[in-house]
């Protein structure tokens, strides 16, 4: 048997979400010919979900761009590397020549926090071209999470974890872990994860607009209105320090502002909600009292919470019921990670900033930046409107936001009008489709992988390295090195000359990729050589050498000594926050809640376990089965809308207007319809075969994008008032001529 065919067994970790599953790739040659899960991986112990096995499918994707590529009038065309990068830099740099610093922007997708390569170099890109016009995933997904870190505990990365492996009462709001394996919860296998709570004795309480299949295996499933979250927890503080008397435990000297918070729950008793909520009084009441005796008690809210009008408040409201029950940084509550590359204790250098809040605003509407960036809602505007600053070139990187942020039609327009647009992205889809040049990086399994951020918000902490399993070809090039070569062309066209020191620095910076400054963050880590010499503590070689992982034990109890405020104390009560209150008490005044304007419903999305986002919809495999893009409808709705089981249904909202198929299910409650997120692939001059195939439509079709949480800039999806009716027959296809 030749080299080539010989069998061998890769271990790595899954990139594909947020759950760090341990795989088991055997090949034979360089085909694969198995994944499975590792169970050796102390993390994971051999649990993987179906998107595992997409792994493979997108590595060979014949769909997949493998070459630069340019628009022309005539259609694509293949260029090469230094063609493609000369041209992008000089255009971009040639938009600010000409327009300003801020008429280029850069929009960052979901897949560069699965990217180590890209994490450590894009922020060097960004640096470079020195534009306020940065955006992300992060204003449509997390942002609320930051927002709150930041402002109580001094750093954006130091969010709370819930302790699942301990807690005995588990309270899940907006939230449904076992389609989205752990969201801001990295938590492998988390179905036996929350069977182990009622094994031990413990409780889960789910409270959404739907009965997702985290409801379906939960103690209790509740009700709630979309967007009454924050009333809703409100009622849980009263109870737990109004009606009763804090208890925050070994913290207690080091809150600042408990008596603010007791004052601003003062009036937002059970009842005083319940009209606005749905949730009766007696319901609310009870759990937080079920809360309170739990021997270790934790609340998860994500994304239903975070994309509704007040989601910074939810996610505030959420870290304060946990400080002043006692369950912050206690086992079984929620705790903080200590990372081996730590993003948060670490060097400034190897970590991200600490975070920062209205240093500038959106010139059109004047939306606040968060840790250097605006929000995604002000994308589109700010290409459309005229006028000084407007944005004339766009990057992107690994993204997809036609389909991902809201109002993506206006998105898709204001793409059409730009002046030069340029993606690192390896696929030709709804948005890149806009761009003049595409420079596709290479598949995940052609790149070594470690997780920077999901080790940081992991249920445990762990440590794994992963090697590349192939080899790029000659013509393959990394997220980073794209991302490198770039800056390193846009600084020498600014300079206008040559420079030694930059090119000394270019080439240093080549040679370090990645790996070197990984090795250098792990030995400076809690973990590493830096603090435990005697002990050979943590190296990238030590990683290479375990290649299932490190197990670096259960979170631990670390504060006051991790906190990164200046007075190094926890801030329940920050201004802005507070402030937010007066808004929240507008919205929501006392007395009965209002009836829905003209039979207006409220929309809301949904996520299934074999989807992640819009970018895996061209994997065959993952679309097997019923058609998931469909709208979920209460049967009393339905009836009084005339809506039949699989007819389909024409939705409308202030920005646009879809029709799918309805589901008849009492799964959401009545005036709750439900969409899923990341289709809508029938855009023209896309090369997806599959994902067209499964068109479907998009939810951000009909998401506002003047409808957002006005206090940290994240775009509010949750709750979109629409209209649903019946559609109107669809024509039979003409039969085309002979």
């Amino acid at each position: 048997m030749s080299a080539s065919a010989e069998s061998r067994v890769h271990f790595r970790t899954c990139n594909l979400c947020e759950a760090m599953c341990g795989l088991r790739i055997e090949l034979q040659g360089h085909r694969i010919t198995s994944i499975r899960g590792d169970e050796e991986d102390p993390f994971s112990r051999g649990h993987i979900c179906p998107k595992a096995l997409a792994l493979q499918d997108l590595h060979e994707d014949p769909d997949r761009l493998r070459h630069p590529m340019r628009r022309t009038a005539s259609g694509w065309e293949q260029v090469s590397w230094d063609d493609a990068l000369d041209e992008a830099a000089r255009r971009l740099h040639a938009a600010q020549r000409e327009h300003g610093r801020d008429s280029v922007a850069v929009y960052l997708g979901n897949p560069n926090v699965h990217n180590v390569g890209a994490l450590m170099f894009a922020p060097g890109l960004l640096r470079s071209l020195r534009s306020r016009n940065r955006y992300s995933a992060t204003s449509v997904d997390q942002l609320p999470h930051q927002f709150a870190a930041y402002f109580m505990f001094g750093h954006q990365l130091l969010v709370p974890i819930p302790d699942i492996d301990r807690t005995r009462y588990m309270l899940v709001l907006g939230a449904n872990p076992l389609a989205s394996n752990g969201s801001m919860m990295t938590a492998p296998d988390v179905r036996a994860r929350l069977r182990a709570i009622q094994q031990r004795g413990g409780r889960i309480v789910v409270i959404d607009p739907r009965r997702t299949e985290t409801a379906r295996i939960a103690d209790t499933h509740v009700f709630i209105r979309p967007g009454t979250d924050a009333l809703a927890l409100l009622a849980l503080l009263h109870v737990a320090v109004v009606e009763g008397t804090p208890r925050p435990g070994p913290l207690a000297s080091h809150l600042e502002g408990l008596e603010a918070v007791r004052e601003l729950a003062r009036d937002f008793t059970p009842e005083r909600v319940a009209p606005h909520t749905g949730v009766p009084a007696d319901v609310l009441r009870g759990i937080a009292r079920d809360f309170l005796a739990a021997e270790g008690a934790v609340c998860y809210g994500r994304m239903g919470l975070s994309t509704q009008p007040f989601g910074a408040l939810c996610q505030w409201l959420i870290n304060v019921l946990h400080a002043v029950t006692g369950n912050l940084d206690r086992e079984g509550g929620a705790m903080f990670t200590r990372p081996a590359f730590d993003l948060v204790g670490g060097p400034r250098a190897l970590g991200l900033s600490r975070g920062s809040f209205g240093r500038w605003k959106s010139r059109v509407r004047g939306l606040p930046e968060f840790a250097g960036e605006l929000p995604v809602a002000a994308l589109a505007e700010e290409i459309l409107t005229p006028g000084e600053g407007r944005i004339r070139a766009l990057l992107t990187m690994a993204g997809n936001p036609v389909l991902s942020t809201p109002n993506g039609s206006q998105l898709e327009r204001a793409l059409g009008g730009l002046d030069f647009m340029v993606s690192i992205d390896p696929y030709l889809n709804e948005t890149t489709r806009h761009a003049h040049l595409i420079l596709p990086p290479v598949s995940p399994l052609e790149r070594s992988h470690y997780d920077l951020v999901f080790h940081a918000l992991a249920v445990r902490n762990t440590a794994k390295y992963s090697p590349a399993l192939f080899e790029p070809g000659p013509d393959g090039r990394h997220d980073w090195q794209i991302a490198l070569a770039l800056q390193h062309r846009l600084e020498a066209l600014r300079r206008g000359r040559p420079s030694v020191r930059a090119m000394l620095k270019y080439q240093a910076l080549s040679r370090m990729g990645p790996e070197r400054i990984l090795d250098i963050g792990l030995r400076m880590g809690p973990h590493g050589a830096r603090f435990h010499p005697l002990k050979h503590g943590l190296t990238l070689a030590k990683l290479r050498e375990s290649p299932h992982g490190v197990d670096l034990g259960p979170l631990e109890p670390c504060l006051p000594q991790r906190l990164q405020t200046k007075d190094r104390r926890i801030h329940l009560a920050p201004e802005p926050l507070v402030a937010d209150m007066k808004r929240l008490r507008e919205r929501f005044p006392d007395g009965a809640a209002p009836e829905a304007r003209g039979g207006e419903l409220l929309l809301i999305g949904r996520r299934h376990l074999r989807d992640n986002n819009s970018w895996m919809h061209n994997v065959s495999g993952l679309l097997k089965g019923k058609p998931r893009c469909t709208l979920m409808v209460h049967p009393e709705d339905a009836a009084r809308l005339g809506l039949a089981d699989g007819a389909d249904a024409t939705i409308t909202s202030r920005v646009g207007e879809v029709t799918v198929p309805v589901s008849v299910t009492e799964d959401v409650m009545p005036g709750v319809v439900s969409l899923p997120h990341g289709y809508g692939h029938g855009r023209q001059g896309t090369r997806l075969k599959v994902a067209t195939e499964h068109a479907g439509a998009s939810i951000n079709d009909l998401t506002d994008d003047h409808v957002l949480d006005t206090l940290s800039g994240n775009a509010a999806f949750s709750g979109t008032p629409v209209r649903v009716r019946r559609a109107e027959a669809r024509a039979a296809p003409a039969t085309p001529a002979a």
